[in-house]
């Protein structure tokens, strides 16, 4: 198995590879600021439309575009250096825990709020298979887009595999596509931007935010429409080619439209991921005219650097406590457990509900309940889910 990999990873690394690592850097910067920021469709139009995944309301040429495509779940990197990443304002929904050493990373779901612009989203970086179980939930076969990922691949090593010591088997991605299914090459959703996607769909631009470059690794900017267009030629549209949607199995979250609490509310939350990575450090303070939290990380105004450069905003920000396991090996590789249950904390509409979270299997999605069991309805709107070590503190 390792060994047919290899041979296909190379086999497969072709033209549209070729030109993205060795095009200019600042001509694929002029390639990709070519994105169009205005909107494709009238937005004053009546919102009937719920989305599936958080409830947003959207206009009706809106959904018509969802209603061919599945979800994009996207690995975004959130390195010191590598800030302000672009197009997370149009993510619904946003996982955040530590990739190693305490620097988090997101697993970004795009799906109705990346309908109405082209949406440039960066810097992609790698996958964890515990942002793998959290992605598994967005229905059959989402669309996993990432730059590579943990494994035990090694050309120099004995038998073209690492030892154990150096990546623990808990974390390997590799065995986690194949349990799940998600297939590699030219017609697969398992979507690597340095393996089977290439030029123009993903591109490396050291100048994305401005004209000092930024480091190799921080650097790889996925196109959202193009992505979709490649995913159709693989097959995977709303259905696939067998005629399977991809909501089937796939659980929605109940829905509330939101209004601002009258009781107890809670003006602000902080949080650290690790005590001694304070520039992971974590606030939402909470805007009562939208009825939303605003982020702040490192404590610094979160902002997205496209679409005018608004600060990042949630209508619920979801604390889930889960056990942490790790440094696991020599490369330092953590793991968080996500399937299970776990205590939760809620915010919106200015409170906050504690209660548990609950994940059965990789397939089913997260849910939410307050202390009776009853489930947590979610407010219409843009949700991040923190994954926190239990044990954590949250300051409210």
């Amino acid at each position: 198995m390792i060994a047919s990999f290899s041979g296909l990873f190379l086999i497969s690394v072709g033209l549209g590879l070729l030109v993205f690592y060795l095009i200019s850097p600042k001509n694929i910067g002029s390639v990709i600021n070519k994105v169009a920021q205005k909107s494709k469709f009238n937005l004053n139009l009546p919102k009937t439309e719920e989305c599936p995944i958080n409830g947003q309301k959207y206009t009706k040429p809106e959904a018509d575009v969802w209603n061919t495509r599945r979800p994009i779940v996207q690995m975004i990197e959130n390195h010191q250096d590598a800030r302000p990443e672009s197009g997370l304002s149009r993510a619904d929904v946003v996982y955040e825990a530590v990739a190693e050493g305490g620097i988090t990373r997101f697993a970004a779901v795009f799906y109705c709020g990346a309908v109405a612009n082209e949406v440039k989203a960066a810097p992609l970086r790698s996958a964890r298979v515990y942002f793998m179980n959290l992605a598994a939930g967005y229905g059959k076969n989402p669309l996993f887009l990432h730059q590579g990922g943990a494994n035990n691949i090694c050309s120099t090593c004995p038998g073209g595999v690492k030892p154990r010591s150096e990546i623990d088997p808990t974390v390997n991605t590799l065995t986690l596509f194949d349990k799940l299914g998600w297939q590699g090459g030219p017609k697969g959703n398992n979507l690597d931007g340095g393996y089977n996607i290439g030029f123009p769909l993903v591109v490396r631009d050291q100048y994305r935010l401005g004209s000092t470059p930024s480091a190799w690794e921080h650097a790889v900017v996925a196109n959202l429409d193009l992505i979709w267009q490649d995913a159709q030629k693989r097959g995977f549209n709303y259905k696939d080619d067998s005629g399977v949607a991809w909501t089937q199995g796939f659980r929605k979250w109940l829905f509330q439209d939101g209004k601002t609490t009258t009781s107890s509310p809670v003006t602000n939350l902080k949080f650290n991921f690790w005590e001694s990575m304070s520039g992971y450090d974590v606030e939402w303070k909470y805007d009562q005219a939208p009825n939303s939290y605003k982020r702040f990380n490192g404590g610094k105004e979160h902002i997205d650097w496209e679409f005018d450069k608004p600060q990042l905003s949630a209508s619920n920000v979801v604390v889930i406590f889960v056990k942490e396991t790790g440094p696991l090996d020599t490369e330092h590789h953590m793991f968080y457990q996500v399937i299970g249950t776990g205590k939760a904390l809620v915010f919106q509409n200015g409170g906050v509900i504690a209660g548990t979270w609950r994940k059965a299997t990789p397939l089913d999605r997260e849910a939410f309940y307050d202390t009776n069991g009853k489930e947590i309805e979610m407010v219409r709107g843009a949700t991040w889910i923190e994954v926190l070590p239990a044990g954590n503190p949250v300051t409210y």
